[in-house]
């Protein structure tokens, strides 16, 4: 690596919070790199299959940035990349993006949806006030990533699995299983066409996605 290439570029001569966060994850791309570590460890191509708009050097550049601030750590020996503490950290800056997303015009859900920004944003538009009692624990398979995500205590905490171990597994792409957390068509329809598959309690999982709202909440 060069020596330039070593030094961060400083995009805001600022001494506003706002700005040195930005310095160092503002730049296109950075924030959905980021994303795609959220929950797991990957590989340069895996980070790529959930970013289909970046191009490899363009990628290569963020990662590099990203691990000269200290929010990605790149093992070489095995080609991995993971999140740091610091990075880590950012989960509630993309969890306050998509609030702020629901009160703005332009949403298209039409368009690619990666499974770690879907379980991000469930995550977000969990239903408020929910009994502190109630439990739930869901699976969802993606083919190449895997989740479970457990409801206790009114919220949600999701974990990248192998191979999720709970009561229904919901299975499909992005887009499609975010038909069937957020769209109107019943759960039942949407396997019986094919467009999701779930595996185990299919009631259980048609109650379990109830509980996702896509709407601004107070």
């Amino acid at each position: 690596m060069s020596k330039q290439a070593e030094i961060p570029r400083l995009r805001y001569d600022e001494g506003c919070l706002a700005a040195h966060s930005l310095n160092l994850i503002g730049d296109r791309w950075a924030l959905l790199v980021v994303r795609e570590l959220m929950f797991a460890p990957k590989r340069f191509q895996m980070i790529r299959a959930g970013l289909p708009g970046i191009t490899a050097s363009v990628l290569t550049g963020r990662l590099a940035q990203l691990t000269q601030a200290g929010v990605v750590e790149h093992d070489e020996r095995l080609g991995i990349y993971a999140l740091t503490e610091a990075g880590r950290a950012v989960l509630p800056v993309l969890e306050a993006l998509c609030r702020w997303a629901l009160i703005v015009p332009g949403h298209d859900p039409s368009r690619f949806i990666s499974p770690s920004a879907l379980m991000i944003s469930m995550g977000v538009n969990l239903i408020r006030d929910l009994p502190p009692e109630r439990r739930a624990l869901a699976g969802f398979s993606f083919g190449n990533e895997a989740f479970e995500m457990q409801l206790a205590g009114g919220k949600v905490q999701t974990r990248a699995v192998t191979r999720p171990a709970a009561p229904f597994i919901l299975s499909g792409n992005g887009n499609q299983q975010a038909m069937a957390v957020y769209g109107p068509v019943p759960l039942p329809k949407l396997v019986a066409g094919g467009v999701v598959g779930v595996e185990g309690d299919i009631a259980a999982a048609g109650e379990f996605l109830s509980l996702f709202r896509l709407e601004r909440q107070a």
